[in-house]
């Protein structure tokens, strides 16, 4: 808690988080006080020492909010689809990871990949704010700069083969809710399919927001709200589309209504994929659904915390162009475009299709 302390104390905030592609340490302090941070993981990217008696609290940690997780019948739905859509390509562990390699992973397991792949050669730093660039790159230069750069990680490419037919999964737990998560194929961040189908989620779901530090915006005025909500079917929807360096998934997540069952839900969705399937969208819906997802990333670009965020997030899978373009290339989005993504991607013979039924029993606590 020493380091927690003197951020704070400067007035800063830092943190940490995993994704399905890479793990970052962030922070957003003072302009002043910014040389704090960069000493920091300069030290943290060298010199962290893992000791025994921090890895067994750490793995209580993490192991706990893992049985945590699995408590929550929208987790459990999750993990049994992701696993089932991805039998070869990494994506198939939750990020969080198996309990059973929580269990059993060693110190020196967790050392080893320390040492892999904190380096300077497998690491991207990302800096925003009031600052003189030149003064900058030169005190990262004398922190950095000593530390042996190391080369990036081969990483193995395991593509994920196609599926030859549409896999249902059934999961039973207890709550009283049932859930349904219908997982499409993706298109990779860097694809030039990627754009289209974030205008495709835009309007089928509502926009996905791709910054980690930005909020949402309401999809009422998405189709499956409509079709799913206004109508009863669900009481609620929401779509998630991910940029990702491999292939990943489309993921539509419906929490049914009472009155109805889950399969009569999974028609009206599949009602709703034909007609895009079948019909172009209207100007005016498409623009609509545009300027939602314009919308959406301008709000999350509005703080010097988002605007670092996408710098370095952009590098991940592509390039900071990737961001830079990043409005120019929704503009360019026809209806057309809408149509041939939906065709492509949105097919029923491609997908897993998860089911949560209750059994009415109580939640353990």
């Amino acid at each position: 808690g020493v380091l927690d302390k003197a951020i704070s104390r400067l007035g800063g905030y830092w943190n940490a988080m995993t994704h399905l592609d890479w793990t970052t340490y962030f922070s957003t302090m003072p302009a002043s006080k910014v040389d704090l941070i960069l000493e920091l993981e300069a030290d943290r990217m060298a010199n962290s020492l893992y000791t025994p008696e921090d890895v067994a609290s750490e793995r209580t940690v993490i192991i706990s909010e893992r049985q945590g997780n699995e408590n929550d019948p929208a987790f459990q739905l999750i993990e049994q689809v992701q696993a089932t859509a991805f039998r070869v390509n990494a994506y198939h562990h939750q990020v969080i990871g198996d309990l059973a390699d929580l269990q059993s992973m060693s110190r020196d397991d967790l050392y080893g990949h320390y040492r892999r792949f904190y380096q300077p050669g497998n690491a991207v730093l990302a800096l925003a704010g009031a600052f003189e660039t030149a003064g900058m790159m030169d005190r990262i230069e004398e922190l950095y700069g000593g530390i042996p750069a190391g080369a990036a990680p081969e990483v193995p490419t395991r593509p994920e083969p196609s599926r030859q037919g549409e896999i249902r999964v059934e999961v039973e737990g207890p709550g009283d809710t049932a859930f349904i998560e219908v997982a499409y194929p993706a298109p990779a961040g860097s694809d030039e399919d990627f754009f289209a189908c974030l205008v495709l989620d835009s309007l089928l779901c509502g926009p996905s927001n791709l910054n980690m530090f930005g909020g949402g915006i309401s999809n009422k005025t998405s189709r499956l709200y409509n079709a799913l909500v206004e109508k009863d079917y669900a009481v609620g929807v929401y779509g998630g589309l991910q940029a990702s360096i491999d292939p990943y998934l489309y993921q539509i997540i419906i929490t049914i209504h009472p009155k109805h069952t889950p399969e009569q839900a999974a028609a009206v969705l599949d009602e709703q994929i034909a007609q895009l399937h079948e019909k172009l969208a209207s100007a005016e819906e498409l623009e609509r659904a545009v300027k939602q997802a314009r919308a959406l990333f301008a709000y999350g670009s509005e703080s010097i915390s988002n605007q670092a965020f996408w710098l370095g997030f952009a590098e991940m899978f592509d390039s900071y162009d990737w961001f830079q373009t990043y409005l120019d290339k929704l503009a360019a989005v026809t209806p057309e475009d809408v149509q041939r993504v939906a065709r492509k991607y949105l097919k029923r013979s491609q997908r897993v299709l998860g089911i949560f039924r209750p059994n009415g029993s109580e939640v353990d606590a």
